[in-house]
């Protein structure tokens, strides 16, 4: 049986980006789109929620009325994309500040180890603080041990 954690922290304290030696920019769906599912189906094989998707899927999301391009952030080195964050901000809540999301994260697999998920989160924590958002969370299957590492280290629990 799946189970998912919910995991928060807070945008308060100062964020400093991480250098990289990649290069980091906002999706442009006509630039990035079919670059971008396909490395996400890549990445989330067999997922049942991020895996397999279809244009048709990036095009609803980009619908939605909480899409910005401007807080979906990739990882580019040579022209390719290594690694991306999407980030999503709440702002339906009754009574609560809007709340933050890293709503997709993903690594090209031939490209992990070498910081690229800290870095590109790090992007998007930095957006959302920016939007003056002031706590932050994000969804993660709790067998998903590499993911919940790297949350810790950016300060989630």
């Amino acid at each position: 049986m799946r189970h998912i954690l919910k995991l928060y922290r807070t945008l308060e304290a100062p964020i400093a980006h991480i250098p990289h030696n990649y290069q980091f920019i906002t999706f442009d769906p006509a630039i990035h789109g079919n670059e971008w599912l396909q490395l996400n189906n890549l990445i989330f094989t067999g997922h049942p929620d991020q895996g397999n998707w279809a244009m048709a899927d990036l095009e609803n999301r980009m619908q939605e009325p909480w899409f910005d391009a401007k807080g979906f952030f990739l990882c580019v080195q040579g022209g390719k994309i290594a690694g991306f964050c999407w980030t999503k901000i709440h702002q339906d809540f009754v009574n609560q500040d809007p709340i933050g999301e890293l709503y997709v994260i993903g690594v090209d697999p031939s490209e992990s180890g070498k910081g690229i998920g800290k870095a590109v989160c790090t992007e998007g924590l930095i957006y959302l603080k920016e939007k003056g958002i002031k706590q932050a969370m994000l969804y993660v299957d709790d067998d998903n041990e590499a993911g919940k590492g790297l949350y810790k280290t950016l300060g989630f629990n």
